[in-house]
């Protein structure tokens, strides 16, 4: 029995020697670990500046500085294990990251895809900043692009995140990628409306409105007999982001309503004829009639 309590006894005490010995490393690397998160941000500062300064793109200088920011945790938190662990070399480390890269990535297998798709969005530059686009049924303005997703904000005032590996696979209609877009705008006139009349009369109103471009030049098209009206769509250019398209829309309509009402220019409602008869009559079912 006596011999088992002094195992015990030895066992505690080189427990506690070995834990004595590897507390100023652990301390010493908690530190190190603290101080990184200072130095992260101290070099995240600086190379905004740097990026600021030397890099015109806005999406490459926001892929710089998050790169900036994960290497420097990277570097500290491997300082910090070298010196806790006074024994484990960088190979080691390598070895390790290497082995387990395999688990991790079945793993987190989602979170890599989409971090690696923003990297190759930001340096791709399909769209930047402040850029208005559609990714599905999702429309807004890109307001940034983290390590993870890309982050919309809609006409109504809403976020969206989406993950970056659908931004990256899936369609996307920039609407702001040229400084102009056209509108087409549908109106329809009656049968009896003199058509030149009409055509000249859109010609005129649309060439007035403040925001449409005159290069390219306003048109309007005839395009179809409809079941109560001729139509005829106004094609136009505005600024291309959507407060402006919205806007210029609106005085659009309330111009052209303005001048075919002076003009006498009627925008028919849908008509139907209807037809009445009597029922009995005409029902099949009836036996013919005697004569």
């Amino acid at each position: 029995m006596t011999g088992i309590i002094d195992t015990i006894q030895n066992s505690i005490n080189e427990l506690i020697g070995n834990s004595i010995t590897i507390l100023p490393g652990l301390i010493s690397a908690l530190i190190i670990v603290a101080l990184t998160r200072y130095g992260a941000e101290f070099t995240h500062n600086l190379a905004k500046k740097v990026a600021d300064k030397t890099i015109k793109s806005t999406s490459l200088r926001l892929l710089f500085l998050k790169a900036t920011y994960i290497i420097t945790w990277i570097v500290g938190i491997v300082i910090a294990s070298i010196i806790a662990f006074p024994g484990l070399r960088l190979g080691d480390i390598i070895a390790t990251l290497g082995l387990g890269s395999v688990a991790v990535g079945f793993a987190f297998q989602d979170i890599f895809k989409n971090f690696l798709a923003g990297i190759l969005i930001l340096l791709e530059e399909p769209f930047v900043i402040q850029d208005q686009i559609q990714v599905d049924d999702h429309e807004g303005t890109v307001e940034n692009i983290n390590i993870r997703t890309t982050e919309i904000k809609t006409y109504q005032g809403e976020k969206i995140l989406i993950p970056n590996s659908t931004v990256f696979t899936s369609a996307i209609k920039i609407k702001t990628a040229f400084p102009s877009r056209r509108t087409d705008l549908m109106v329809g006139v009656d049968y009896n409306t003199s058509l030149p009349q009409a055509k000249a009369i859109l010609e005129q109103i649309i060439n007035t409105i403040g925001g449409v471009t005159h290069e390219p030049a306003p048109e309007v098209d005839l395009v179809a007999f409809n079941d109560s009206s001729i139509d005829l769509v106004v094609r136009y250019w505005t600024d291309s982001r959507q407060a402006d398209v919205r806007r210029i829309q609106t005085k659009a309509i309330a111009a052209i309503k303005q001048a075919f009402d002076n003009e006498d220019i009627v925008i028919p409602y849908p008509i139907r004829t209807v037809y009445h008869f009597n029922q009995e009559k005409f029902n099949d079912y009836l036996p013919p009639a005697q004569s």
